[in-house]
């Protein structure tokens, strides 16, 4: 049915079929995305909202008329329950800074793509709200005292209530009402994203675009700074956090004047609260509708609140009693330790397959004998796989280059998602008829690969050679 009437607005709109129509990724909301490729491939939408749907519509046209980067919609439903907007592709920014995310170390092309988004931040806060009819907005017109607390019990219910934690709720609120008051002393004209964070941003010949801003409404700048440079999985580190924000600010002086003391003053409860906010969102995606992508978030979230509390909130003494208990719980009071650790073996596999003394029941074996064995011939045999006669005769023979690009494809998968998850063990073995070539260098070519690319710890044993190395 949905795609019987994409198909049908596609027709309408361009004159022919697509091609084809693929459903793509779900995301944290309801409404669904699908790919309608032909001439031109345009991205059909899906939503159940009739009310959001429009308030997308508008804000869209609006935006694109005030030259910002935002997707145009060529076609609509005569309902608003469907319409067809521009491909802007499958970067998201939360991709192209994986590497980044992943070890901390963001690389100098992924701080310009996140410098462009966070100098574009003020253009759609301060321009995208001239002219702006807030009326508009859905489910809400403005960021008020209604909002923040309704934001604020999202969290009280859907998350800090399923922990078992036992507390006092007028306690809470109490705080809760404090936080409104501090929250609305920076109400200003502006358009809240709301949701600004890099799962929003797609990037399109090396430029930000922005997605997902129905949500959108008038309030603080503050809001969206928040959000952004405290996303719970960017991880990005103090150091490029104040690189940000000094780029931000810069930006912002096009529109307002900055008094920078009390920006920063200001921000850190914006930031306080838009972390209970996610947490809340993660515990109703998560806990209630059994979304992975949310449960994995939590950790990164905790760690988050953990890193704020390191400095006082005065204002609201229960609620932060309360949530430096919250970081305690068993259930996460290990988030901020958690960190993979990788062990590389080489063996021979006349002595046995190695064991994981790890506990967690093994890991991958790679069966390197197929290759080519430098061990046939009599020169090498007083040689490992770490000298360079060894090494140039299995890389000139080339067959070991091409294992390994398939060994690097399937550990490297599997090393990023034991980091997102948060695992903290991985072992990988290489094993051969000796143990004492090809074994050797797969062993130690991985080790140095994963080290260098993800940052991650790197414990080496070459079994047979009785040498063992960190990275």
């Amino acid at each position: 049915m949905i795609i019987e009437t994409l198909r049908k607005l596609y027709v309408n709109h361009i004159g022919h079929e697509p091609e084809s129509v693929d459903e793509l990724p779900s995301s944290g909301s309801n409404r669904r995305y699908f790919r309608l490729k032909g001439e031109p491939t345009l991205i059909g939408v899906s939503g159940e909202s009739i009310e959001e749907n429009r308030a997308f519509l508008y804000m869209a046209d609006h935006f694109r008329r005030k030259g910002l980067p935002v997707p145009q919609v060529v076609a609509r439903s005569e309902d608003d329950l469907y319409y067809l907007q521009e491909d802007l592709g499958d970067t998201l920014l939360f991709n192209a800074i994986e590497k980044g995310r992943l070890t901390g170390v963001f690389s100098e092309d992924e701080k310009l793509l996140l410098r462009k988004t966070i100098r574009l931040l003020p253009a759609i806060q301060f321009a995208g709200a001239d002219g702006m009819d807030f009326s508009q907005c859905y489910p809400q017109t403005e960021f008020n005292s209604r909002s923040i607390l309704w934001d604020l019990n999202y969290f009280k219910y859907c998350f800090l209530k399923a922990t078992g934690m036992d507390f006092q709720e007028d306690r809470l609120e109490d705080d809760f009402q404090r936080m409104t008051d501090v929250l609305l002393r920076s109400s200003s004209a502006t358009f809240m994203y709301r949701d600004f964070q890099s799962r929003n941003v797609m990037i399109k010949d090396g430029e930000p675009w922005l997605i997902d801003f129905q949500g959108g409404r008038k309030g603080p700048f503050y809001y969206d700074v928040a959000s952004f440079l405290w996303q719970a999985k960017a991880n990005y580190p103090d150091s490029l956090r104040r690189e940000l924000l000094g780029e931000y600010i810069d930006a912002l002086r096009r529109y307002k004047p900055v008094d920078e003391t009390y920006f920063y003053a200001q921000l850190r409860h914006f930031v306080l609260f838009r972390t209970l906010q996610v947490l809340g969102a993660y515990g109703f995606r998560g806990y209630f509708e059994k979304k992975p992508h949310f449960i994995q978030s939590v950790p990164f979230a905790i760690e988050n609140l953990r890193q704020l509390l390191q400095e006082p909130y005065p204002e609201y003494p229960y609620l932060c009693q309360m949530l430096r208990q919250l970081t305690e719980l068993k259930q996460f009071a290990d988030t901020g330790k958690r960190q993979l650790v990788v062990k590389v073996m080489s063996f021979a596999y006349k002595k046995g397959i190695p064991e994981d003394t790890s506990g967690n029941g093994g890991g991958f074996v790679f069966d390197c004998r197929a290759v080519n064995n430098p061990g046939k011939y009599e020169r090498y045999k007083p040689f490992t796989g770490l000298d360079e006669p060894v090494i140039r005769f299995l890389e000139e023979d080339g067959e070991i280059t091409t294992f390994l690009e398939h060994v690097y494809a399937l550990v490297d998968a599997s090393v990023k998602r034991y980091m997102e998850r948060g695992f903290t063990h991985l072992s990988v073995s290489f094993g051969c008829t000796g143990g004492q070539h090809r074994s050797v260098y797969c062993a130690q070519h991985l080790a140095e690969h994963l080290h260098t690319t993800f940052g991650v710890r790197v414990n080496l044993v070459h079994r047979e050679q009785n040498i063992e190395k960190q990275f």
